[in-house]
């Protein structure tokens, strides 16, 4: 099962397929009871999609049989134990891939020739993807962290790790000549090895980043380079070897007083933006700007949903079992934003109740 999004995997995901790429979505339960009506719901969706396919009349005999093989695989493979959210499965020909999201997905089964990724793009903005960045003297480690949960990244040349052991270190320090560890050469060039790594990381998948450490393991690593001179220290030694729920604890503090600010910049930048013709207010209204590109900062309500009809360019609210309805749509807003550049913020459910759930500072 995936559960980590970076550009490089979108951008597989939305290539070109031969038809049909399936693409499955199910709300799934974290806990008892209500997981136990997943494997169901489950096997009842894989059975429309094989449905579906059974009655396109663009789809081969062997196509089908491929592409269910790979449904069938893409099951086989997933421990519904340790799903959250959403559940979201693609399969097309040779291929096969099963994505957890921390997000609700509305159930459906869609044929096309690109697999539909707004909501992984969603479920991945709504965790405010970051980096944490531990800092030793002998190791250094990269955590890729999406809301509370943190995994080590190891690529890119990390982890880093080097022997604090020298082998003239006795006879150094008999005659007093021995640097000590935060002011030797060697652990200088070894963070600027560090600094370069990072700094490559962050121009492919750009976050922000949380720097750990001891004071002087942090004094040093930023004098040592750049990479991290924006980032937000945390004074907390012993992370480099740690274990992902230790990390996550750690910038746990850090973490909360940053979505503070950033709520609040948020709300800021929407009053501003009411005073002249930047403010964009609804669904409806703000679907319609983020389909032409103007949005620059889209705030919406963290599990906000909503289910609608689109017609002569306006949206129209619409019931849930409606089949021809969208019930994605705030995805599809904030995938429609991402794509052209905004910055999109989520915000605790209620805080835009007078803007209809979700509002925007146009870019013009």
């Amino acid at each position: 099962m995936h559960s980590s999004l970076n550009p490089a995997v979108l951008r597989d995901l939305r290539a070109p397929r031969p038809y049909p790429a399936v693409s499955l979505a199910m709300p799934t339960h974290r806990t008892q009871p209500d997981n136990a009506q997943d494997p169901v719901r489950l096997d009842n969706l894989v059975r429309e999609a094989v449905r579906q396919l059974d009655v396109d009349p663009a789809v081969t005999r062997e196509r089908r049989d491929d592409v269910v093989a790979e449904l069938k695989a893409a099951v086989a493979e997933l421990d519904l134990a340790y799903v959250r959210d959403g559940l979201v499965i693609f399969a097309a020909p040779g291929e096969h891939q099963a994505w957890v999201v921390d997000r609700t997905v509305p159930e459906r089964v869609v044929l096309a020739d690109t697999f539909l990724t707004r909501n992984l793009v969603a479920a991945d903005a709504a965790q405010r993807p970051y980096w944490v960045l531990a800092v030793a003297a002998d190791r250094i480690t990269l955590w890729d962290g999406r809301g509370e949960r943190v995994t080590e990244h190891t690529g890119h040349g990390f982890p880093q790790s080097r022997s604090l052991e020298r082998p003239d270190s006795e006879r150094k320090e008999r005659v007093g000549d021995l640097p000590s560890t935060f002011h030797s050469e060697e652990t200088r060039q070894f963070f600027r090895d560090a600094d370069t790594a990072l700094a490559a990381v962050l121009r492919a998948a750009p976050r922000p980043l949380h720097i750990t450490g001891d004071p002087a393991a942090l004094a040093l690593f930023t004098d040592a380079g750049s990479a991290a001179h924006d980032a937000v220290q945390v004074p907390v030694g012993g992370l480099a070897q740690a274990t992902p729920e230790t990390v996550a604890r750690a910038v746990g503090p850090a973490r909360a007083e940053e979505a503070e600010r950033g709520i609040a910049d948020a709300l800021a930048a929407l009053e501003r933006a009411r005073g002249g013709n930047t403010y964009a207010a609804g669904v409806d209204e703000v679907w319609e700007k983020a389909s032409d590109g103007r949005i620059h900062l889209l705030v919406v309500e963290e599990h906000y949903r909503t289910t609608v009809r689109a017609g002569d360019g306006h949206l129209q609210p619409a019931a849930d079992d409606d089949v021809d309805a969208v019930h994605d749509i705030v995805d599809e807003i904030v995938e429609s934003a991402l794509e052209t550049g905004a910055q999109v913020d989520f915000v605790p459910d209620g805080t835009l109740a007078d803007a209809g759930h979700v509002a925007a500072v146009l870019r013009f």
